[in-house]
């Protein structure tokens, strides 16, 4: 099918850490969105409580900030009172792949310009909780949307590159991007996998800039020096937004061009 000259482009935003990393992106990303012509912006907000989990005044803020669709990680359960907010907001997913009966849901489709966009959130294995295969989960996912919404956009939350690679290139050709998030580390190999998927392994955080993954370094180092159990503590210094353009072919689904995308904050 032959590429069409209208297309959609989705901004997605890597882990915001802590209350700096929420003001930051209250801060920036309009004028982000702005420049890169954004149709949609997917925020990853599962360490926006201080480092772990998500609070409801926090969700409110990133939808306030621009937000279109939030995905989270393995950290959302870790604040109690968003619970009951997963299921009544449909705008707010956890990983599809947890068993059934769990809290929330794990995709939604929202309407870009007349155009249905489906956002799914997922999450690895490795070195992760033990669920539900993120990939045959994925592969029942897709089978089971409209066959109108041609752009679908996965945020794959997951440890291992290996897992993150193999879960792009099993979804190759079926989704429009595979964008990964957990490991707070911008990856330099954004691009577009042969068969029209954009795909990058770590969006990266948005988060302080001289931390430990977005924490105080003295305590991870202290941690591997000692061997204690000592708890993070979001660094408190300039915090950088981290995050991946896409643009995708409106009548293909497929994407177009892959741009990364890095903005300082100096507050």
């Amino acid at each position: 099918m032959p590429e069409s000259k209208e297309t959609i482009t989705a901004l997605f935003l890597g882990d915001v850490i802590g209350q700096a990393g929420v003001r930051a992106v209250f801060a920036l990303l309009k004028q982000v969105a702005k420049r890169v012509s954004a149709d949609l912006v997917i925020v990853n907000g599962e360490n926006a409580a201080e480092g772990f989990g998500v609070t409801i005044e926090a969700v409110s803020a990133l939808f306030d900030a621009g937000a279109t669709v939030i995905t989270t990680g393995n950290h959302i359960w870790q604040q109690r009172e968003v619970l009951s907010l997963l299921d009544s907001e449909p705008r707010l997913l956890r990983p599809a792949n947890y068993p059934p009966g769990t809290p929330g849901h794990g995709q939604v489709v929202v309407d870009v310009r007349g155009v249905k966009v489906a956002v799914l959130n997922l999450q690895g294995r490795r070195r992760m909780p033990t669920i539900d295969c993120p990939f045959r989960k994925a592969s029942d996912m897709i089978r089971a949307l409209d066959r109108d919404t041609r752009i679908i956009l996965i945020d794959f939350h997951a440890e291992a590159t290996d897992e993150k690679e193999a879960f792009a290139l099993h979804l190759d050709g079926s989704v429009s991007a595979v964008v990964g998030t957990h490991t707070h580390i911008t990856t330099a190999d954004a691009r577009i996998l042969p068969k029209g998927t954009a795909y990058q392994t770590d969006l990266g955080a948005c988060g302080p800039t001289e931390s430990v993954i977005g924490f105080v370094p003295q305590i991870s180092i202290q941690r591997a020096l000692t061997q204690l159990p000592l708890k993070n503590e979001v660094s408190a210094n300039n915090v950088v937004l981290h995050g991946t353009a896409v643009t995708i072919d409106v009548e293909t689904g497929k994407a177009t061009a892959v741009t990364p995308i890095t903005e300082a904050s100096f507050f």
